[in-house]
């Protein structure tokens, strides 16, 4: 089932006199529980398509459908609704609050829109996320408190926290040490496992394309090969 369509996607940004063509004309269908690398050198269209994805841009021509919604048919507020109820970010700056813990952090995004979860629950579900994520003994720990590894992943917990269908992580491991990095895309591997989760990544690292079960190569705006893995969903 597709959870993400792009076709024939044109994004143009104007920057004075100057045209600057990110993407040229895209088709890619994502299906749902999709563990996929978006990979290509700098300035291939990446963080466009992601961006394009998560509702934060519109195409310049084409049709962008996330979770059976054309996006450019859809008014402000109702992209909003989309982002917060079906979308998670992750950022490889990670865009944790200083002031606020790390429960706070995670929390945070549940306070921006209709809530959905009573307090136990949310409780509940915002210990769980603390656990998977390794930060039981952090949890009172403000960012400036934190190591590279840990403030990522709180920011995936916070990316989490809304129960979303599809995450968009840009870079994530972009500010990490290849251990922390690796032990980093084999948690969220394990959540898309557990979870049904929709991982999309914008990547330069080859440890990403190599675990990602769906893989685009990007040069100059354009899809350049596509390639599926057969899945492992840990099926006994």
């Amino acid at each position: 089932m597709a959870i993400v369509k792009l076709s024939g996607v044109k994004k143009v940004y104007y920057l004075g006199k100057v045209t600057v063509e990110a993407v040229k004309g895209i088709d890619l269908t994502i299906e749902k529980g999709d563990f996929i690398s978006i990979a290509g050198p700098s300035g291939s269209g990446k963080t466009t398509i992601l961006n394009l994805i998560g509702c934060v841009d519109r195409p310049t021509e084409g049709a962008v459908e996330v979770n059976g919604k054309l996006t450019g048919e859809l008014a402000d507020r109702d992209l909003t609704t989309l982002r917060h109820q079906v979308l998670g970010f992750i950022f490889q700056s990670f865009n944790l609050i200083p002031v606020l813990n790390v429960c706070e952090n995670i929390e945070f995004p549940l306070l921006l829109g209709q809530e959905r979860l009573g307090r136990r629950e949310k409780r509940e579900w915002i210990d769980y996320l603390i656990a998977e994520v390794g930060l039981e003994g952090q949890r009172l720990q403000r960012p400036n408190e934190l190591s590279g590894g840990q403030r990522q992943r709180v920011a995936i917990a916070r990316a989490l926290v809304t129960k979303p269908q599809i995450v968009l992580a840009d870079e994530p491991t972009a500010n990490l040490d290849s251990a922390t990095g690796e032990s980093i895309i084999e948690l969220m591997k394990t959540i898309n496992r557990a979870e049904k989760t929709t991982f999309i990544f914008s990547t330069h690292d080859p440890k990403i394309v190599t675990i990602a079960d769906h893989v685009i190569h990007l040069l100059d705006g354009l899809i350049t090969s596509e390639a599926r893995k057969n899945r492992d969903d840990g099926a006994a």
